[in-house]
């Protein structure tokens, strides 16, 4: 066998050994070597010398019953670089999923004391316009959809609201922002009970905004909120507000 030929014989075996890892990560509880061949339609020996390169690396394990999962050594990799990922790397698929489909921009925040902070930003391919977002910039919490959804995890009462607002009156960017610690606690019990947050306004005049919690990190904490930022006269809040579950379902899988 000539040097050639052996490269590409390993190259399949390679693609061979790859194609039964992705065939095995498919079966949570496991799969016994019989079904692994027949999903895969490939000789027994062939999908068994696969495995076994597999648990030699730690990517694959037996469980109790002989059926064969995948191995600790594999999930401890993909769980550190998941972690690792930069947060505005990982919603970058459901930015984009949202700014298509909307025609508006699409932001990921994340919440610092009175601010929101903009990890990352999406416009839409047309007919973008000049927002006072930026990607590391900063708007009040108070007036943004994001912020206000950040806030009604933390802010449950009206003392903690004021406590949170302390000496430094709330803002007004604009006629219809929140200005007292009593609308804003009224304003963060809607959101808790709605599980979105909205910006009617608020922040900007004639842009409107609809927000929803992202778990990067934990099932039960959010690290951050993903919103569709929206001209008023093009995609008016009533239709964003209307469109929840499919902005839930972008978020949650994006593809």
């Amino acid at each position: 066998m000539t040097e050639t030929q052996d490269a590409e014989v390993r190259l399949v075996g390679a693609d061979r050994v790859l194609a039964v890892l992705a065939e095995l990560a498919r079966h949570a509880e496991g799969v016994g070597l019989d079904e692994m061949a027949r999903v895969m339609a490939s000789p027994k020996p062939t999908v068994h010398r696969a495995l076994a390169s597999l648990r030699r690396a730690g990517f694959a394990a037996q469980d109790g019953h002989g059926r064969y999962v995948l191995g600790d050594e594999f999930l401890r990799l993909a769980f550190a670089h998941h972690e690792a990922r930069p947060d505005h790397v990982r919603v970058l698929p459901v930015l984009r999923a949202l700014s298509e489909r909307y025609g508006e921009t699409a932001h990921y925040a994340t919440l610092d004391g009175r601010w929101v902070v903009y990890r990352s930003k999406l416009d839409p391919p047309t007919g973008a316009v000049r927002l006072s977002s930026v990607v590391g910039g900063r708007n009040a919490a108070h007036t943004t959809a994001v912020g206000k959804l950040l806030l009604s995890f933390i802010l449950r009462s009206e003392q903690q609201v004021r406590d949170w607002i302390g000496d430094i009156a709330l803002t007004t960017p604009t006629p219809t922002s929140i200005g007292t610690a009593g609308e804003l606690h009224a304003e963060l019990e809607r959101t808790r009970q709605r599980g979105f947050g909205t910006d009617n306004q608020e922040n900007e005049a004639g842009v409107n905004c609809l927000a929803v919690p992202v778990y990067l990190n934990s099932p039960s904490a959010p690290s951050g909120a993903i919103s569709v930022s929206a001209l008023a006269y093009r995609t008016p809040l009533e239709r964003l507000i209307a469109d929840v579950p499919v902005i839930r379902a972008i978020v949650e899988d994006p593809s």
